[in-house]
């Protein structure tokens, strides 16, 4: 996305939008809806829940925020810094990052070949970490 796009998008916000995504951007890790309201509660700022899965729906469709959904089926929401990858254990529920991105040549092609603009992507691989392969291996 250009940078004036973004500047134009981010203009049009409402205040609640604008807290929520300035909330998103100073965080380090994914956070649920749930938990974003309780964030924006403790910092004085009132707004409902209803208010704030709104706001994140909006935020996401204009490609402002990303969302993951977890193995337990919440969706957690972040800033587009980059494309995140995981391994989630379905066991344990445990996630492990991808550093590389192994699909970021293909996403540029898909893009190309079906005038497609990509704001994000994921990819997540769905299995069992090693802790649970040895719990699991253990059963007789």
């Amino acid at each position: 996305m250009s940078h004036s796009h973004q500047e134009k998008l981010t203009q049009s916000l409402t205040r609640n939008q604008q807290h929520i995504l300035d909330l998103v951007k100073q965080l380090d890790q994914p956070l649920s809806a749930q938990e974003l309201y309780v964030q924006l509660r403790d910092e004085g700022k009132r707004m409902g829940l209803a208010t704030v899965y709104r706001a994140l729906e909006t935020l996401k469709r204009e490609g402002l925020v990303q969302s993951r959904t977890l193995s337990t089926g919440e969706s957690v929401y972040s800033s587009i810094k980059e494309d995140r990858h995981h391994f989630t254990c379905v066991q344990c529920g445990n996630s492990i990052a991808i550093n590389e991105c192994p699909v970021h040549d293909l996403e540029e092609k898909l893009d190309e070949s079906y005038h497609f603009k990509t704001y994000y992507h994921v990819l997540e691989f769905f299995g069992l970490c090693d802790q649970c392969q040895e719990v699991e291996q253990g059963k007789v």
